[in-house]
C-alpha cells in the first residue's frame, strides 16, 4: 500500500496484459478492429484472403508487443521503420490504429493505467511509423 492507503499494483505490463496468450488475444482483436476501421481498413483487408500472411503479421505484432511489454519472448522481425517503409502512413491513420488498440484493450477489460502505459509505448514509436 502507498502512503494514501491504496494498494499498489506491482505486476509488470506483460503480466497485466495476460502474458503471451493475453497479448495474442489482444493483437487478434486489434487486427480485427483495423479491418473494420474506415480510416485504415484498406491496408488490412487484403490479408483476409491470405491466411498465412495474416498469421505471420499477427505473430510479428504479438512478438513485438510481448517484448515491448517486458515479456520473455524474442522478436526477430523487422524494425518499426523497416516494417512501415513505403507505406506513407499519415497522422490520421496512426491515430485510427492507436484508437483501435485502446478500444480493444478496454473491451478486454484492461484498466486506464494499463491502457495509458500502452499508449505511451505506441506514441514513442510514432516517428518511426508516420512517413509522409
Amino acid at each position: 500500500m502507498n502512503s494514501l492507503g491504496k494498494e499498489i499494483n506491482t505486476a509488470t505490463l506483460f503480466e497485466r496484459l495476460g502474458a503471451t496468450e493475453g497479448v495474442r488475444q489482444l493483437v487478434d482483436g486489434v487486427i480485427d478492429a483495423h479491418m473494420l476501421n474506415p480510416e485504415i481498413k484498406a491496408r488490412f483487408l487484403p490479408y483476409q484472403d491470405d491466411a498465412d500472411h495474416l498469421a505471420g503479421i499477427k505473430k510479428h505484432v504479438c512478438d513485438f508487443f510481448v517484448l515491448g511489454a517486458g515479456g520473455p519472448d524474442r522478436y526477430e522481425g523487422r524494425s518499426m521503420p523497416e516494417a512501415h517503409r513505403g507505406m506513407n502512413i499519415n497522422a490520421a491513420e496512426f491515430l485510427a490504429a492507436t484508437d483501435d488498440i485502446l478500444d480493444t484493450m478496454e473491451q478486454h477489460g484492461h484498466d486506464a493505467a494499463t491502457r495509458n502505459e500502452v499508449l505511451a509505448i505506441v506514441y514513442s514509436l510514432k516517428d518511426e511509423i508516420i512517413r509522409v
